[in-house]
């Protein structure tokens, strides 16, 4: 009777344990990070790295083989359109420009002496042998008669028609020559092409003249200078690097999922690597039509209307693009949501202490933040994504974790530019 009792005991005991401890492990909730659904300022932002770009570079080198004299700049310095930066010298190109000249001369003479020599001479020739030809034939006329009389011999009268005939000759020759000497004829048409020729001769040294020297094309900046007196200068190799000075571009890389956001007249502010705590303003104003398909990328560019001295060209440089701004709105911390680059995304919210499924949607997205435009609102409490937790189950607050400042962005920096075209 003893040893049942004793059992029964036992039994009733376990009992009690074991159903307080379902009570008490039932009844205890689990303890999970939070964030809360606060309202206020949020701006949306892309962020990305590029380089300085001019408008233009120029790379000089000459186009012919020979020696440097003189080079006039040095890396770093500003020049001016049109300012000699080089200058090289070759004996054969001043000889043949002496030669040119000479022959310029001589053709320019040739023509002169046809004008005001030649053609005079010629005409007076003509006069003259019209004249003889007068004389030869009265004289022919004369001994024919004389000859029917049998005054003078056959003999005789072959002479005169011998003279006759030379006369005649005579006359044509120098009307031939004086016609060639005319403005239209055919010496004088000689003596002016080989005038043209002379002259187009002329030209082509005094280009070859020009090759001996190297200017700025635009106003620039020396970048580079592989040239020194005394060194021969051949075509092909690079003398010297010139950047164009005026407006200042940013050429960057976005990833292509930014595509949607990206527009002409966006703000940003740039940063280059080597002067972080000075900012630059500036403006998007073209977007590439194709996408890199390697890197998945597509190329924008923007302008700085006022670029700082020390904006050097090819500097690394990180922009921020202001996409979007909102002075008062929901936000939650981006590591509260849950798939949020799907098509539903969604949090695990507490609801009575327990854990809720909650869909929402979203709009802009900031520096660790996310604009909550649907399915909460401020005070609401959000278990963070990284918790293992499951719709229903009991749970309480570790930690409540607010949004706090958000991350200084650049845009706090930020001045606007002057308006496209404007610059």
């Amino acid at each position: 009777m003893k040893i049942t009792r004793f059992y029964g005991w036992t039994a009733c005991l376990a009992l009690a344990v074991l159903a307080g401890a379902f009570f008490y492990f039932s009844g205890r909730s689990k303890a999970v990070e939070t964030r809360t659904v606060e309202s206020g300022e949020l701006q949306q932002t892309i962020v990305a790295t590029g380089r300085v770009v001019t408008p233009a570079r120029a790379e000089l080198g000459a186009q012919v083989t020979a020696t440097i004299h003189q080079v006039l700049v040095r890396e770093g310095e500003v020049v001016e359109a049109g300012q000699r930066l080089l200058t090289l010298r070759d004996g054969e190109s001043e000889a043949s420009l002496g030669q040119a000249q000479a022959a310029v001369r001589e053709a320019q003479a040739r023509l002169q002496q046809l004008k005001g020599v030649s053609e005079p001479v010629s005409q007076q020739a003509v006069r003259q042998a019209q004249a003889n030809l007068q004389v030869a034939q009265a004289d022919w006329q004369r001994t024919q008669q004389l000859t029917q009389q049998g005054f003078f011999s056959q003999a005789r009268l072959d002479d005169a028609q011998r003279n006759l005939d030379t006369a005649r000759a005579a006359l044509a020759s120098a009307q031939t020559q004086a016609a060639a000497n005319q403005p239209n004829g055919a010496e004088t048409l000689l003596a002016q092409a080989r005038l043209a020729q002379a002259q187009a001769a002329l030209a082509a040294a005094q280009v070859r003249q020009t090759y001996m020297r190297l200017e700025a094309p635009f106003p620039a900046t020396v970048l580079s200078r592989s040239a020194e007196p005394g060194s021969i200068a051949q075509p092909g190799k690079v003398l010297l690097t010139l950047a164009q000075r005026g407006e200042t571009r940013l050429y960057v890389n976005v990833d292509e999922k930014q595509l949607p956001y990206l527009r002409p007249g966006l703000a940003a502010v740039a940063v280059a690597d080597a002067y972080p705590s000075q900012p630059i303003a500036a403006q998007l104003y073209f977007v590439a039509p194709a996408i890199d398909p390697q890197r998945g990328t597509v190329e924008v560019r923007l302008q700085v209307a006022d670029p700082p001295a020390f904006l050097k060209a090819d500097m690394t440089v990180s922009v921020e693009m202001l996409v979007g701004k909102k002075t008062q709105t929901l936000k939650l911390a981006s590591d509260a949501i849950r798939e949020r680059d799907s098509a539903q995304p969604y949090v695990l919210a507490i609801q009575a202490g327990r854990v809720v499924r909650v869909p929402v949607q979203l709009g802009l997205r900031g520096v660790g933040m996310v604009e909550i435009l649907q399915g909460l609102a401020a005070g609401d409490q959000v278990i963070s994504a990284t918790a293992n937790v499951k719709p229903g189950e009991r749970v309480r607050p570790l930690t409540v974790s607010k949004l706090g400042e958000a991350p200084l962005s650049l845009l706090s920096h930020y001045h606007a530019p002057p308006a496209l075209g404007q610059a």
